[in-house]
């Protein structure tokens, strides 16, 4: 009995088997379309994976009863109602803006919904330690592959999307920001290894091929918002460490900074054109040729959407918008005339047009503008209910248990670190990633009293 225990249970084996899938661009996935009325929806391997999944967790629950969802019930409460919001936001949305691409939004809105089955299926399908460290191992394999993939990129031996481009941030095979927050979420297992150690035998294996293969990928995906979760997460894993009874001891506390200021200096190496670029847009450094120093410049682009993004808020500070609609022209409109007078400098192609609909990329903006104070205070309290949930279990777990319950903690503060650099789009595998780790969070109070 104790050896088969130890091995973990068929019905983890499909969320393992799904997550590749999940943690892949649309660009490298086979894709079908299905015509909507005046629009389409794009079904792709990634969404049928989420559907399988989901479809297992529900056939687990008829089994095993949905008892084991009792312990996250904060957790569905918060995402019910935000993505209940969300979907509602597509109606006053369409009444708002006369451009507004309702069916088109209300798609998004759905396959934005249709991710928060991994979070659904995780406690159904994950009930003990071997199963957890079944998906986690799958998803520090996959890692592994990624950081090798976007390495043979930058030394050039390997196309990326926009062809051979070595030497520079590379987006491997998921993109930069989701190449940020997966490797973000396997190096948090080497901050977690580091802070609350020793650990047992696989868990130790997990902690370090993830820290490893994670610090590789975070630094060659140049994203300075993974930079920002992981020394959040990285303060948090002290802290967590404190909670067990006791600090991390002085070699562990320079270890965690080590790894933190590495993967930072690392990112900005590899950013250094854009970074000195947006010191001259700040005006900390003086500017040499205004607006064709700025052309690409991710970073000054970012401040002209978010302040867009700023001024939509502050027009509709309630409800916002609706979902997605900063994309359409008569939302951002009436505010681009002072974008471009209040930052001249920056290029024309960093503004939002018909035929650049960039949208504010950054999640927390876009959400007090699209869905107002009321959609921005509920997306924040899906992570609270994240943290509170995995937290409490945290704090009574023994041992063997307290890594998996500290795990989805460090996660949810990567995809808020993550969050700030790409606005809320869905199907993605951010997206993924979040509702992966809110799963993890209501499945630790079960982890926590498993024997």
């Amino acid at each position: 009995m104790g050896v088969r225990n130890a091995f973990p249970a068929p019905r983890a084996v499909l969320l393992a088997l799904a997550l590749p899938f999940v943690f892949l661009h649309v660009h490298y996935q086979p894709t079908w379309t299905v015509p909507l009325g005046s629009t389409s929806a794009t079904i792709a391997l990634s969404d049928l994976a989420v559907l399988a999944v989901g479809a297992a967790g529900f056939v687990a629950a008829l089994r095993g009863g949905f008892a084991r969802l009792r312990p996250g019930g904060w957790i569905w409460a918060a995402g019910a109602t935000l993505l209940a919001f969300v979907l509602a936001s597509t109606v006053w949305g369409r009444s708002i803006a006369a451009d507004y691409r309702f069916l088109t939004h209300v798609v998004t809105a759905l396959k934005f919904s249709e991710y928060a089955l991994l979070a659904l299926t995780v406690p159904l399908l994950v009930r003990r330690l071997p199963d957890a460290e079944l998906v986690v191992g799958a998803l520090v394999a996959w890692s592994v592959a990624a950081s090798i993939g976007a390495l043979l990129q930058f030394l050039g031996f390997v196309n990326e999307f926009a062809g051979r481009r070595p030497g520079q941030r590379e987006p491997s095979f998921l993109g930069t920001h989701d190449l940020a927050a997966l490797s973000g979420a396997t190096l948090t297992l080497g901050l977690a290894g580091i802070a609350l150690g020793p650990l047992p035998r696989r868990q130790r294996a997990l902690a370090a091929a993830g820290g490893l293969a994670g610090a590789l990928g975070l630094t060659l995906s140049g994203a300075v918002a993974g930079v920002i979760g992981i020394a959040a997460a990285a303060a948090v894993a002290a802290l967590l460490a404190r909670l067990r009874g006791h600090w991390p001891s002085l070699a562990r506390l320079a270890a965690l900074t080590g790894v933190v200021v590495l993967v930072t200096a690392g990112v900005l190496a590899l950013r250094s054109a854009n970074v000195d670029v947006f010191l001259r847009f700040l005006g900390i450094r003086p500017a040499v040729h205004a607006t064709s120093q700025l052309e690409g410049s991710s970073f000054a682009q970012r401040v002209v959407l978010g302040y867009i993004g700023v001024r939509i808020f502050l027009d509709h500070p309630i409800v916002g918008i609706g979902w997605q609609a900063t994309s359409e022209r008569s939302s951002y409109g009436p505010y681009l005339a002072d974008a471009h007078r209040r930052y001249p400098d920056v290029p024309d192609l960093s503004f939002p047009s018909p035929e650049h609909r960039w949208g504010v990329q950054d999640a927390y903006i876009q959400a007090a503008a699209e869905l107002g104070v009321v959609g921005f205070v509920l997306f924040l309290g899906l992570f609270a209910a994240g943290f509170a949930v995995a937290g409490l279990a945290f704090g009574r777990a023994p041992p063997a248990a307290a890594f998996a319950a500290a795990v989805p903690i460090l996660w949810l503060l990567v995809t808020m670190g993550v969050w700030i650099g790409l606005g809320l789009v869905a199907g993605i595998p951010l997206v993924g990633l979040t509702w992966l780790a809110l799963g993890f969070s209501a499945a630790a109070p079960a982890l926590a009293d498993a024997r």
